[in-house]
């Protein structure tokens, strides 16, 4: 198996490699500018619509901290989540592996303890490592194979699944319940982190993950008020991405006090497409949060880094699989393993040199292991009560482990799938069905040519089918 920087090709062709053996010399100047390697803030939002911000031109939004964002960074505009509902991009951006190779097939399923986090490898490169918010990969107890500290983060203020205002947090194992809007008390809970780690000269490496906008839909009054003539349903979920830019607002401040700006990546996107019927617009994509149409996986996204990223637009599809691979690039980390990754370093990306993706992206709906409910509050209320009774028990977390290695349906292709490369995107909407679109000219994904390019699509077909294999032998525990 060939390599490069630590990064393998996958089975079936599919270059993954990171692109550079040496990093640019932008990264080098901007290390040499700074006193400590780059740090490094991931956020995002729960169902949160590509159209949901107010630099897409949305009429009623108030987001002026990422509408400042977009204007003074990387406004990603195909930046796409490797699958339409939320656990598992969670786990793609962990491990920069599609997420039914970990056997995250869908929300509510537990990020395997075998895979190895961005955060394991930055932790062990010095990178202090923290983790707030949203969780959903598996449990809040410490010392779990799927629970934050397992899979790298040395302090974490965890939920199990989405929240809303007043949430209960697992703190490193710890029941707590914090008060205050839900974005704002998130932000509250990383602020410490983030700041004594600015003191201290140290790296780090933080992800804040949100439990809004997803429903209940539950914004504080103060919130909704900002949108009066709007019905109920509209303020409440306008009011919660408010909320949101609000909190990253607060981040923004954080890095400006400690005057480490221009030291830190804060990288923002959702998780996943939202719904109309909650109040999400898609703009002109087709579909919603569940699809794998433009509008469940294209989802706004943002990175800012003064003095280091030129403020500009870009339409070349990047994705959450590459959150992985380009950390580790521009942190002068190795990847410590060999197993297939599906993303790519977006360090030239990021310079401005990238002119073109140079690797597809692969998305698999696979239809199996439906996901584990888990009301978060509840989780952690349980959780409380048994340490103030000094118990140890199991709590209902949903599945901890994952499903087994040797998954029974794994030779089988179910489900849908969807192969993007360059402006090209196949379905394979069932077994033989399969659909060509051209998003250069069809963003909506309105118009089937697939007659009118039969080479291309065979191609295209032969090229997902391959990257599926190599799916479904991961899937089956041969990376491990």
């Amino acid at each position: 198996m060939k390599s490069v920087k630590g990064i393998s090709f996958g089975k079936g062709g599919v270059a993954i490699a990171l692109l550079t053996v040496f990093l640019p010399l932008w990264i080098e100047s901007a290390r040499a500018e700074a006193d400590r390697p780059v740090n490094f803030i991931f956020a995002m939002t729960d169902d949160q619509g590509y159209g949901d911000v107010g630099y897409m031109g949305h009429r009623y939004l108030h987001t002026p901290v990422l509408d400042a964002m977009a204007e003074n960074g990387l406004r990603m505009d195909r930046f796409y989540t490797a699958s339409p509902v939320c656990s598992p991009t969670r786990a793609s951006v962990l491990t920069g592996r599609h997420p039914n190779r970990s056997g995250t097939f869908s929300w509510g399923n537990a990020l395997r303890g075998e895979e190895i986090s961005v955060a394991t490898e930055l932790r062990n490169a010095g990178y202090r490592t923290g983790f707030f918010g949203k969780w959903h990969l598996g449990s809040v107890r410490a010392g779990r194979p799927s629970s934050p500290d397992g899979h790298g983060f040395e302090v974490w203020s965890a939920a199990p699944n989405f929240y809303e205002n007043d949430p209960w947090f697992s703190r490193n194992g710890t029941a707590v319940q914090v008060h205050g809007e839900g974005s704002a008390v998130t932000v509250e809970e990383a602020l410490p982190f983030i700041r004594d780690a600015a003191e201290s000269g140290e790296p780090f490496f933080v992800v804040i993950w949100f439990g809004a906008p997803h429903t209940p839909h539950d914004a504080i009054e103060e919130l909704q008020d900002l949108y009066p003539d709007m019905p109920d349903q509209l303020r409440n979920y306008y009011g919660e991405i408010t909320g949101v830019d609000r909190a990253m607002g607060m981040v923004r401040d954080a890095l400006r006090e400690e005057g480490i700006e221009g030291d830190t990546l804060l990288w923002f996107s959702s998780d996943n497409g939202g719904r109309p019927r909650d109040g999400a617009e898609h703009r002109e994509l087709r579909g919603v949060k569940g699809e794998l149409w433009e509008g469940g996986i294209r989802v706004p996204a943002l990175i800012e880094w003064p003095g280091r990223v030129e403020p500009r637009v870009s339409d070349i599809p990047v994705g959450t699989v590459d959150i992985f691979p380009t950390l580790l690039d521009l942190a002068g980390v190795n990847v410590g393993h060999d197993r297939p990754m599906d993303g790519v370093s977006l360090v030239d990306y990021l310079g401005g040199r990238m002119q073109e993706r140079p690797a597809p992206l692969g998305f698999w709906n696979y239809g199996a292991a439906e996901g584990q409910r888990m009301r978060s509050d509840a989780i952690v209320r349980d959780l409380y009560a048994q340490q103030q009774a000094g118990s140890d028990g199991e709590i209902n977390e949903g599945r901890l482990y994952g499903p087994d290695l040797d998954y029974a349906e794994a030779d089988e292709r179910p489900g849908s799938a969807a192969w993007i490369d360059g402006d090209w995107k196949l379905h394979r909407r069932s077994e033989g069905v399969h659909l060509l679109f051209n998003l250069a000219d069809d963003r909506g994904e309105r118009n089937n040519v697939i007659e009118r390019y039969p080479e291309r699509a065979e191609r295209m077909k032969d090229a997902l089918r391959d990257w599926e294999a190599s799916v479904i032998s991961s899937m089956r525990g041969a990376d491990y």
